[in-house]
């Protein structure tokens, strides 16, 4: 939503100047790029490392679900800048952004700035520079982790170099726990439970490093609980910031940075999994709720770079002292039943406000109160639904609409791709023969097209619509050649020819693909989409 309140936004009405350099992945089309919400700088890539056509041990990929991405690049403010094509430009990430936010610092150490730096490794696939390569004495996961440490030296000089390190804040942190069916290319959990895509201490907890000279005393250890989004408050704080536009969940760490005695910011602590609660903690107690969840206990984990395959595992209501057992082994929600039902009210307290999938709860704030239902299917009525349909070329595989006969089901979709009422044609075209079954009086044929050109789907070169009475011999009525210039515009676009009640049976729609994206495009030389949804006769 880009009118929240963001650090970013935030930071910029006190005068800041900001930059974020590597991993974005908040949405890819413009207005939810960083420099539409609160950044002055941006490079790096837009989505996830993995989301490429290539596969973890470099090699292209054909025939699987991720081999229909598109090229990756990397980018540069609003536009991709150059093609990330292999491992080995991968491997230069580190460096790059590294670079990028030593430069910003050196450039803007007499004012006040806010850096950003997600790095996109160690997120599978990894890969490190020549550099770096076997430099760890630990395999290729050694050597990423070396180089983003060489990283965090780089920025820490730049703030000594220009003498503005006592007071600079640096938070440290990563989003989530190792992804363990990568084996030893995917790091470890050491003594915690489970890892990535799980609520296990091993997928939710991780590390935490702050510096402040000014304000941190050295060498401090706290076992406090602490999340991500209490960032934002802690900032805010630190700036002077009383009141935040929006609500925020979070709360200000800035009694645990400075010292205050006894000090306990945050007691709760709730585990969602997407819109599913999973747990609630209250001080060292922890409770699980059933559920199942991805697991990696007996399965074998992959091998040359590739991922294993995940078990699944099953939770009952269970409780965990996170003091004694940081390993959750030992449930003792039958020793403490009083505990159990004062996290079971702790939970249903979260459900009130967040909801909770698992229990079927809807919240005051929960993703259907807050944003409202998906966006309901457009209906169309016309002579055509239900009847016959010849496709020059079936859709493709991934995008075969609702059915075979999804161009004439009365149902258009949405400006979302995935939605099912599309058909995709892949460097193919949209060739599409409609028999009525008898004459009938036609006024006006239209046709509908999708463009989001980020994900390569393209409105056609050229829209052509014929009629005919005996299905033979066809008489062209429309025909029209759309703009295919540059644009981040998603959007259905609609063709349509207006008839004097011509009197026909067989009505074809063509729509012929460009075949390959256009040289302005990142994925230039790739396969180009059609993408069509409904013909409506009337």
């Amino acid at each position: 939503d880009p009118s929240r309140e963001t650090i970013a936004k935030l930071l910029k009405r006190h005068g800041y100047t900001n930059a974020i350099f590597g991993k974005w992945h908040l949405g890819h089309r413009e207005k939810y790029l960083p420099l539409q919400n609160g950044f002055d700088e941006y490079a790096g890539l837009i989505c996830s490392n993995d989301m490429w056509p290539v596969d973890y041990d470099g090699k292209p990929l054909t025939g699987k679900k991720r081999s229909y991405y598109p090229p990756m690049s990397f980018w540069k403010g609003n536009q991709p800048s150059e093609r990330i094509e292999t491992l080995s430009d991968q491997g230069m990430l580190t460096n790059k952004i590294t670079k990028q936010a030593v430069d910003f610092i050196n450039r803007n150490k007499n004012n006040p700035f806010f850096l950003y730096l997600p790095h996109p490794m160690p997120h599978q696939p990894i890969a490190a520079s020549d550099k770096f390569l076997g430099k760890s004495k630990l395999g290729l996961y050694g050597d990423v982790i070396m180089e983003i440490d060489w990283s965090v030296g780089q920025i820490i000089n730049a703030l000594k170099n220009n003498d503005i390190d006592n007071n600079t804040l640096i938070i440290y942190a990563s989003d989530n726990g190792p992804w363990l069916n990568y084996g030893k290319w995917g790091g470890s959990a050491g003594p915690l439970r489970e890892g990535k895509g799980s609520m296990w201490e091993g997928g939710a907890r991780v590390p935490c490093i702050m510096r402040w000279p000014e304000k941190i005393k050295p060498g401090q250890t706290s076992s406090n609980i602490a999340a991500t989004i209490d960032i934002f408050p802690t900032v805010a704080e630190i700036i002077g910031e009383k009141k935040i536009k929006t609500k925020i969940d979070g709360t200000s760490l800035m009694p645990l940075l400075d010292g205050t005695p006894d000090a306990n910011p945050r007691s709760e602590l709730y585990y969602y999994y997407g819109e599913n609660l999973i747990a609630v903690r209250k001080g060292k107690y922890k409770l699980v709720f059933p559920h199942v969840y991805r697991s990696y206990k007996k399965v074998k984990p992959g091998e040359n770079l590739h991922p294993g395959a995940y078990a699944q595992g099953k939770a009952g209501l269970e409780l965990y002292n996170l003091e004694t057992d940081i390993g959750e082994t030992t449930d003792l929600a039958a020793q403490f039943p009083s505990i159990v039902n004062d996290l079971q009210t702790l939970g249903e307290k979260a459900r009130s406000i967040l909801g909770d999938k698992l229990t079927g709860k809807t919240g005051s704030e929960s993703y259907e109160t807050v944003c409202g239902s998906q966006p309901p299917a457009v209906k169309f009525s016309h002579l055509a639904i239900g009847k016959d349909l010849a496709l020059g070329d079936s859709p493709h595989q991934k995008y075969p609409g609702e059915s075979i006969s999804a161009l004439v089901n009365g149902i258009g979709g949405t400006i979302n791709y995935r939605d099912p009422s599309w058909q995709g044609f892949e460097a193919k075209d949209l060739i599409a023969t409609i028999d009525l079954g008898e004459i009938k009086n036609i006024n006006s044929v239209r046709v509908r097209f999708l463009q989001d050109q980020v994900v390569w789907i393209f409105l056609p070169k050229k829209v052509q619509i014929e009629h005919s009475v005996d299905g033979k011999t066809f008489e062209l009525v429309h025909q029209s050649f759309p703009d295919n210039g540059f644009s981040y515009v998603q959007d259905v676009f609609e063709f349509k020819v207006k008839l004097k009640e011509i009197e026909s049976r067989y009505v074809r729609v063509k729509g012929f693909n460009l075949n390959t994206c256009p040289d302005y495009h990142p994925g230039a030389g790739g396969p180009s989409w059609v993408f069509a949804d409904e013909i409506i006769i009337q």
